[in-house]
């Protein structure tokens, strides 16, 4: 049966921020995804055919970042404009589950706006950003910057997914990359460099909810460090659960067969 999904924008004083959400369950679930070139609500069909199974308990918010981006845009500024969004949607207590930089930004919503997030679920993401996690951001926001959206798209699909993966996807990459358009690639430089400095690490012990942290064992984004790091930060709680993948890169959460059964597990 074919999932209903609704689009929408939500209004606040400062901003506004596109989101769709899907299901019918009495629990929010928000998805704060990782950066992309283009809108998340162009690939709505398939996301929540990846997350059918959680709709009988959630409704799932798929939150884009606002729509006029500041010319700079640090994570903790992404993660005011994310807690506000949630606020005005009546979203206090969610289970939150942010992707690479989506759970960047979760974790800064969960350690300055805790009362939001009920639980939370980071994948392939980090607590801080090393220089060489920064320097493939920038070659990354180089190529948007120069207008090279064949090569942006082929450095990120390589970066991102495992080689088998990048192979099945490439021709698909390709054809994307002709439908950019130069704001969204201004758009893109922006989240990108928004990511330089980022280090919550120090502060992890303040947070208040359980967490399940994903990753990757072959992550050539944010390093395969990015998670054990978390884990040592967590280590002894017995709220905080992780686990390492291997042979999916950074994308595990697309590719991974089981990956949305885990974190389903975590959060009943």
């Amino acid at each position: 049966m074919k999932t209903d999904i609704f689009m929408d924008t939500v209004r606040t004083e400062r901003f506004r921020m596109d989101y769709f959400r899907f299901g019918e369950g009495q629990r929010a679930l928000v998805v704060i995804p990782g950066l992309s070139v283009q809108s998340v609500r162009g690939f709505a069909n398939a996301v929540a055919e990846m997350y059918r199974d959680f709709t009988g308990d959630y409704t799932v918010y798929v939150m884009d970042p606002r729509e006029d981006l500041p010319p700079v845009y640090p994570v903790a500024e992404m993660a005011r404009d994310t807690g506000a969004a949630m606020r005005a949607l009546g979203l206090e207590g969610a289970d939150v589950f942010g992707v690479s930089l989506g759970g960047m930004i979760a974790l800064d919503i969960a350690l300055r706006q805790p009362e939001l997030v009920r639980k939370l679920v980071l994948g392939s993401s980090n607590a801080r950003v090393s220089e060489a996690a920064m320097a493939t951001l920038s070659e990354w926001a180089r190529l948007a910057k120069a207008g090279d959206t064949e090569g942006l798209y082929m450095t990120f699909g390589r970066d991102v997914y495992s080689g088998k993966d990048f192979a099945a996807l490439r021709e698909g990459l390709r054809q994307a990359a002709q439908t950019v358009t130069r704001e969204e690639l201004d758009r893109f430089v922006i989240l990108a460099e928004g990511a330089r400095d980022f280090d919550v690490l120090p502060e992890l012990g303040s947070i208040r909810c359980p967490v399940l942290a994903l990753g990757s064992r072959d992550d050539r984004v944010l390093g395969p460090e990015s998670t054990p790091e978390i884990a040592e930060a967590l280590k002894g709680r017995p709220d905080f659960e992780w686990y390492m993948y291997d042979g999916y890169g950074h994308a595990a959460y697309d590719t991974a067969p089981d990956y949305r059964e885990r974190i389903l597990r975590f959060l009943r």
